[in-house]
């Protein structure tokens, strides 16, 4: 017989206006399990984990916990019910200590009617000595790092007796190590009962964690898959409903022009090694290597962003000078950075203003700005870019990941750039966001523009080039291209691997 699901939502819908963000969803979630929840930005995900959270109501369907229907209305009843959700950026209050925020909204009271501040520590000491925390309970929370606060978040849920625990791409801010140690808690949890929702595109962590993957697309329930089911190119195809090889195809006819970038020695002491290289028009060049190779020291050093010691930069047979990303932007390079939100964005301006950035000048009469021309660009540029954004005026911080990095390529595109570096393009967004951005980068290659690419993710890296340079210790050791970009050769350069193998055929 079929164990009763802790957590049992059927039939929910939820309309903002007339967009139906979810329609007839279902979910079922089992004590003892992690359900991977998985869809594109915007497939509503969050929308249906705010409805459980008591974030939003819902317009129509039910939620049960243990068999028994409730009504959550607030954020404050959902934790009543056992049900706790981690939000991707940590609600923790930084000047207060880790049982303040622990208890925060819930402090326990004394007979007196006083806070009881030694229960609250008790406690919370007791909860941190479960999760193996190696701080304490009257540590301030702003000592912590990004993965301490969190283990502050987990504590919170399981001083609420949590039932189900939502996590909202947990390791988004984590190094591997402390990737490790959340997945060994979130087993430790799981052995323990609690029914875990993890929502993630990262398909080799919902590999390794999940007993069951639950998949919606544009608001709807596609299917969940047993654990035995769980194939990427399965769920990548139920996500965006098409084959995960389709992703890399470009125009096998197109070929690489002239040579348009020419980098001489370019260096800085101590981090990055004398470098020259070249670019071709409508060429896609990888740059490959492992964390802390030098690959985004070397790129911002052509852009102007570090200075250098050194080297020459030639564009188009003409040499620049450039001491600044402005004189970068003005020589026609654009540089998407690996960090969009503290490097790239303005979040808290429009996509209007975020798009417009670059080329205010072009757009301005005697100081004053065009804003009906400034307008026709972005939305031209929305419809272009596929960006899910209600209008112009939408602020960039409420948009997915995937629309954010799709904002930033819309800015550069309109410098016209003659070559544009994007340092991670896809980190941090859906399969279905890195589709559209392969085939931007492959439209742009098309028009003559010469793209340079850092990326972690070595398929990504072998499916999109036309040649690759690999980086070790701020130096680049190795080139490959065409057949020759294989995991294997790259792997090689990136580890050293090829100096220990011609050692031993020396021997």
């Amino acid at each position: 017989m079929k164990p009763q699901p802790t957590l049992d939502m059927f039939d929910v819908s939820k309309r903002f206006g007339n967009f139906y963000a979810l329609k007839g969803v279902q979910l079922q979630a089992y004590a003892g399990e992690v359900l991977a929840l998985m869809g594109e930005n915007g497939a509503g995900k969050s929308t249906l984990m705010k409805i459980l959270a008591g974030v939003y109501s819902s317009d129509t369907g039910s939620i049960k916990i243990d068999g028994r229907e409730v009504h959550v209305r607030n954020p404050v009843q959902a934790r009543k019910e056992g049900i706790n959700l981690i939000y991707q950026e940590l609600s923790i209050a930084i000047h207060l200590n880790v049982a303040e925020n622990v208890f925060m909204g819930s402090q326990p009271r004394n007979s007196l009617g006083f806070v009881d501040f030694a229960l609250m520590h008790t406690e919370t000491q007791k909860v941190l000595e479960r999760l193996g925390a190696r701080f304490t309970s009257h540590t301030m929370a702003s000592e912590l790092s990004i993965a301490e606060q969190q283990l502050v978040e987990i504590a919170r849920a399981l001083i609420h007796k949590s039932k189900v625990l939502i996590m909202d791409e947990p390791t988004a801010t984590l190094s591997d190590r402390e990737t490790e140690r959340l997945f060994a808690l979130i087993r430790q949890l799981r052995s323990e009962g609690i029914a875990i929702i993890y929502i993630s595109h990262r398909m080799p962590e919902v590999y390794e964690l999940a007993d069951r993957v639950t998949v919606i697309r544009d608001g709807t329930y596609v299917g969940t898959l047993q654990r035995h089911e769980i194939d990427p190119d399965r769920i990548v195809r139920m996500m965006v409903g098409r084959e995960l090889s389709d992703f890399y195809q470009r125009n096998k006819n197109h070929r690489p022009g002239e040579v348009v970038l020419k980098v001489k020695n370019l260096s800085r002491k101590g981090v990055v090694q004398p470098s020259t290289f070249e670019v071709r028009s409508g060429e896609i060049l990888g740059l490959a290597g492992l964390v802390g190779a030098g690959r985004t020291e070397l790129m911002r050093l052509l852009f102007g962003a570090d200075p250098k010691s050194g080297g020459e930069i030639w564009l188009n047979d003409k040499k620049l000078n450039i001491r600044s990303p402005q004189d970068a932007v003005r020589a026609g390079i654009g540089y998407l950075p690996e960090d969009r939100k503290s490097q790239g964005l303005f979040l808290q301006m429009s996509a209007l203003e975020n798009i417009g950035m670059n080329v205010l000048d072009k757009h301005s009469h005697f100081g004053l700005l065009n804003f009906a021309a400034l307008e026709k660009l972005t939305r031209d540029a929305i419809q272009s870019m596929a960006l899910k954004v209600s209008s112009p005026a939408s602020l960039a911080m409420d948009l997915s990941g995937g629309n954010q990095q799709k904002l930033l390529l819309a800015r550069w595109m309109e410098i016209q750039p003659k070559v544009l570096i994007l340092d991670e393009p896809t980190r941090g967004v859906d399969v279905g966001a890195k589709s559209e951005i392969y085939r931007m980068m492959g439209e742009l290659a098309e028009k003559g523009v010469a793209v340079i690419c850092i990326s972690s993710e070595l398929p990504e890296v072998i499916g999109l080039s036309d040649r690759v340079l690999v980086m070790r210790e701020g130096e680049i050791v190795g080139e490959v291209s065409g057949k020759e970009i294989t995991q294997d050769n790259i792997m090689k350069y990136a580890t050293g691997a090829e100096y220990l193998a011609s050692d031993l055929v020396g021997a």
